[in-house]
C-alpha cells in the first residue's frame, strides 16, 4: 500500500478493512474470534475489537507464511472448537453466507473446505487442482506448471477445517516451495495425503476481493458505494445524482429522504423519513429528523442533532448541538456546543463563541428566541425563551425570557463629515 498505516486499517465506507471482516465472521455465528497481527499492531487490535470486544489477539513475530500466521493462534486452536474458519483481514466483502456455506461442507464430512473463484484473469492466483469433485491440491502461481496455470478455478483465500484435525494438519505443513514459507494452501495436500475428504465450493470473485494496492482500495470503495446507493434507493430514498453521493458503513437513510448531488456522509449519520439534504453538504456523526432541510453547502459535525422541520442553510456549521423542531439557522453561521430551542431564529453571521483556548462552554437559546444577524454569543450564556438579541451584538450575560438585549457601541453620526474630509484630503493641483 506504500503507507505507514497497516493495510487492514485502510477504510472502505469509513470502516477499516478488518472491521468489515470481523463483522462478517461474527454475523456468521462464530463463537470465538482470533485475530493474528504483526508486532506492535495495537491499532489493528483496537479496530478488530471494535465490534467483537472479546476477540483474542495473537502476534506473528516473524513472517514465515500464511500457515505460520494461523499457527500464531495456537492457543486458540488447542482450546478446541467444532470448526475453524480462516479469513484474510483484507477482504472486506466476504459475507456471512459464504462463511456459513463453507462450514456446510465440513458438516458433509470434509476435513478441509476451500472457497474458490473464477476470475477473468487468473494470473497470480493459486490454482485449485481438482480430481472430479475432490480437491487434491492448491498450487501457487509461481510453483504451478504451464498446464496448471491454464486452470481457471483459483484460490479465494477462504478456508475451513474440522476442529478435530486442524492443528495436526497445520503442523504438518512444510516449506517445500519457491518462497520457503509455510503455505496455508498446502493444508489441502496434507489432508489429501492422509485420505481425508477435501472439498471446494465456488464463491463470487467480488466476495473474496483482496486489497493490495491503492487502486484495489478505490475499486472496493466504488463497489461499496454502488451497493449502498442502491440499498438507499430501494428503501425509498431519492438520490438525484447517485454517483455523487457517498455513504459510510453505518449510514441510515429513511423513506422519502431526498439527497441532492455532491453530498458526503461520514460515519455515524442517521437521516430520518422525509428529510432533505441539499447539494454540497458534509455530514458526520449527526442525526437529521424528518422534514428537516440541510444545506446547500452545510456542514454537520459530530453531535449535531437536527430536529423535525428545522432548517440549516448555506455555509452553516453545526457541532455538538441540539437544534430543536422548527428552528432556523439559515445563513453563514457557526453553532457549536449549543442547545437551540424550538422555532428559534438564528440570524446570518451568528457565532456561538464556545472555546476560550482551554475549555469548551455551552450556549442555550430558548424556544421562539430571535438572534439578530452578526451576533457573537460568548459562552457560557443563556438566551431566554422568546427573547430578542439586536443585530451586531456581543452577548456575554444571560438574557431573560422575552427581553431585548443589545450589546454594541452606540452609533455616532457626524453630518457632512465625509464631504469635509474629501476636500481636506484631495490632491493639490500644480
Amino acid at each position: 500500500m506504500r503507507s505507514g498505516l497497516p493495510k487492514v486499517l485502510h477504510p472502505v465506507g469509513g470502516l477499516p478493512l478488518i472491521g468489515h471482516v470481523v463483522r462478517a465472521v461474527a454475523a456468521a455465528g462464530a463463537d470465538k474470534v482470533a485475530v493474528v497481527v504483526g508486532p506492535d499492531d495495537d491499532a489493528v487490535t483496537q479496530a478488530a475489537r471494535a465490534d467483537v470486544p472479546d476477540a483474542a489477539v495473537f502476534v506473528q513475530k516473524e513472517r514465515l507464511g500464511t500457515a505460520h500466521a494461523v499457527l500464531a493462534a495456537r492457543d486458540a486452536l488447542v482450546a478446541g472448537h467444532d470448526d475453524l474458519v480462516i479469513v484474510f483481514g483484507d477482504t472486506p466483502f466476504v459475507s456471512p453466507e459464504a462463511i456459513a456455506a463453507l462450514r456446510g461442507l465440513l458438516n458433509n464430512g470434509a476435513a478441509v473446505a476451500v472457497g474458490g473463484m473464477r476470475p477473468a484473469d487468473p494470473t497470480g492466483y493459486g490454482r485449485l487442482i481438482m480430481d472430479g469433485d475432490r480437491l487434491v491440491a492448491i498450487r501457487e502461481d509461481k510453483d504451478a506448471t504451464r498446464q496448471e496455470r491454464e486452470i481457471g478455478f483459483c484460490n479465494g483465500g477462504l478456508m475451513a477445517m474440522s476442529g478435530a484435525q486442524a492443528l495436526d494438519i497445520l503442523d504438518a505443513i512444510g516449506t517445500d516451495n519457491a518462497q520457503g514459507e509455510h503455505y496455508l494452501p498446502d493444508a489441502v495436500k496434507v489432508a489429501d495425503d492422509r485420505g481425508l475428504t477435501v472439498s471446494a465450493m465456488e464463491i463470487d470473485e467480488a466476495e473474496v476481493f483482496g486489497i493490495n494496492t491503492r487502486g484495489h482500495l478505490a475499486t472496493a470503495e466504488a463497489r461499496f458505494q454502488a451497493a449502498r446507493r442502491a440499498a438507499a434507493m430501494a428503501g425509498g430514498a431519492t438520490l438525484i445524482a447517485p454517483e455523487t453521493v457517498f455513504f459510510s458503513h453505518d449510514t441510515q437513510v429513511g423513506q422519502d429522504v431526498t439527497i441532492e448531488p455532491n453530498v458526503f456522509v461520514g460515519p455515524g449519520v442517521t437521516i430520518e423519513d422525509g428529510a432533505r439534504i441539499r447539494a454540497f453538504c458534509h455530514l458526520e456523526g449527526a442525526t437529521v429528523a424528518g422534514g428537516a432541510i440541510i444545506g446547500p453547502f452545510a456542514r454537520l459535525r459530530p453531535g449535531a442533532d437536527i430536529g423535525a422541520d428545522a432548517r440549516i442553510g448555506n455555509f452553516c456549521e453545526v457541532k455538538n448541538a441540539e437544534v430543536h423542531d422548527g428552528a432556523k439557522i439559515n445563513h453563514l453561521t457557526y453553532i457549536g456546543d449549543a442547545d437551540i430551542g424550538a422555532r428559534a431564529n438564528i440570524g446570518a453571521g451568528t457565532i456561538t463563541c464556545n472555546y476560550d483556548g482551554a475549555n469548551k462552554y455551552r450556549t442555550t437559546i430558548g424556544a421562539d428566541a430571535f438572534i439578530g444577524s452578526n451576533t457573537a454569543l460568548v459562552a457560557p450564556v443563556t438566551i431566554g425563551r422568546g427573547a430578542y438579541v439586536g443585530s451586531g451584538s456581543v452577548i456575554t450575560k444571560d438574557v431573560p425570557d422575552d427581553a431585548l438585549a443589545v450589546g454594541r457601541g452606540r452609533q455616532v453620526t457626524k453630518p457632512d463629515w465625509a464631504a469635509r474630509n474629501r476636500a481636506k484630503t484631495a490632491p493639490k493641483k500644480t
